[in-house]
């Protein structure tokens, strides 16, 4: 069942880019852009990640958080972070059970292969903990400007 408006977002305790535990219920009172990607140092989740780090002053001006979560290990995050020099908390779900939880280790087709594999995603998670918004229909450039569209909508 897909994850749905409205719904208490699953918690979830997972290492950061500097192996440090980050558990989502502990972040409540504030928001939480909780966005999935497949893998670090991608083409596609770089320019997203580029994307958020350079609106992290307006993410924080309307009191949001943002975790991004990837298979990846955290060493792979802390290169990622360091390189594309990113303000913002990359998680390391390697075993993939957080992105089961949210129902976006799905299978997906890629030049004629299918693999499971995380689908790009993103909830937003509001100051009480339950999902807000569902972004799911966006363009890896443009993903920072559609969550801060409605944001500012809202």
């Amino acid at each position: 069942m897909a994850i749905e408006v409205g719904q208490i977002a699953p918690d979830f305790t997972l290492l950061d880019q500097n192996s440090n535990p980050v558990t989502l219920s502990e972040l409540k009172g504030k928001k939480a852009l909780v966005y999935f990607y497949p893998r670090a140092s991608t083409p596609g989740c770089t320019v997203q990640a580029q994307g958020l780090r350079d609106s992290k002053a307006e993410l924080d001006a309307l009191n949001v958080i943002v975790l991004g979560i990837s298979p990846d290990t955290p060493k792979k995050l802390t290169n990622f972070t360091n390189k594309q020099e990113l303000n913002f908390t990359l998680l390391a779900d390697e075993d993939h059970a957080v992105c089961e939880k949210y129902h976006v280790w799905q299978l997906k087709k890629f030049m004629g292969k299918e693999n499971m594999g995380v689908v790009r995603t993103s909830f937003l998670v509001d100051e009480k903990g339950n999902i807000e918004h569902v972004f799911n229909k966006f363009k890896t450039k443009n993903h920072h400007e559609v969550v801060l569209d409605y944001l500012k909508s809202k």
